[in-house]
């Protein structure tokens, strides 16, 4: 029976969400993670911070690592921060060349690192895939009082948002198979819904109360199936 787990990750594992009517972004009371804690009275330490890229989540998890052997799972959520761009920067020089926060081939680097050093602290690492995004959503959103035209320049279409988050989510899933480490699948839970938009907020990237409704069920039916 699991008892108590510890959970490093960006703002989706945090839970905030942007607050349409208060116009700004809030810490859901009843997300995912507060879920899970409360209908499976299991002791949750939530370290995930917003805007957490994998570099700055390892340096989060090397102030923790003596703990990870008090709890039966450490779950790990990254990507999303990761893959996104300076988008002031893309939008003044569109034809110059831009790099993400945290370029691919860096994140499965790092993340790699952290699924080794959570294990050779006496964790049991546990990855969870990303939420999808909306990519028209959140191109009206990156492009608030910016040159719209230069961004989508850049990007060459809108779509390009979803496929280059999709890519970190499929460098997520790479990392679960090389490392034999459990991957809750998220992104498939989303998907499966048919107008997934629904559960993502007004920004196009953050999933919504619902969202992390549907995000806490997948969790539990994963560990009733996998207890």
């Amino acid at each position: 029976m699991i008892q108590s787990v510890c959970v490093f990750g960006d703002s989706v594992a945090k839970g905030i969400v942007f607050d349409s009517v208060l116009k700004k972004y809030i810490l859901l009371k009843d997300s995912f993670v507060s879920r899970i804690e409360k209908s499976n009275h299991i002791a949750i330490r939530n370290f995930s911070k917003f805007g957490c890229t994998v570099t700055k989540g390892g340096e989060v998890l090397d102030r923790h690592k003596t703990e990870l052997n008090r709890y039966d799972y450490t779950v790990l959520e990254f990507g999303g921060n990761d893959c996104d761009f300076n988008w002031s920067e893309i939008s003044a020089s569109p034809e110059s060349d831009h790099v993400p926060n945290t370029p691919v081939s860096v994140f499965e680097e790092y993340y790699s690192r952290m699924i080794d050093e959570v294990r050779a602290c006496g964790g049991r690492p546990v990855l969870l895939s990303l939420p999808p995004i909306d990519a028209k959503r959140y191109f009206a959103w990156i492009s608030r009082g910016l040159n719209p035209e230069n961004i989508l320049r850049w990007l060459g279409d809108v779509e390009f948002i979803y496929r280059w988050h999709e890519m970190y989510n499929l460098a997520v899933n790479r990392l679960a198979i090389l490392h034999n480490v459990p991957l809750i699948d998220i992104s498939s839970a989303f998907l499966k819904t048919g107008n997934y938009q629904k559960l993502i907020c007004e920004d196009g990237i953050h999933p919504n109360e619902n969202g992390h409704r549907l995000i806490g069920e997948t969790i539990e039916r994963y560990a009733i199936a996998n207890a």
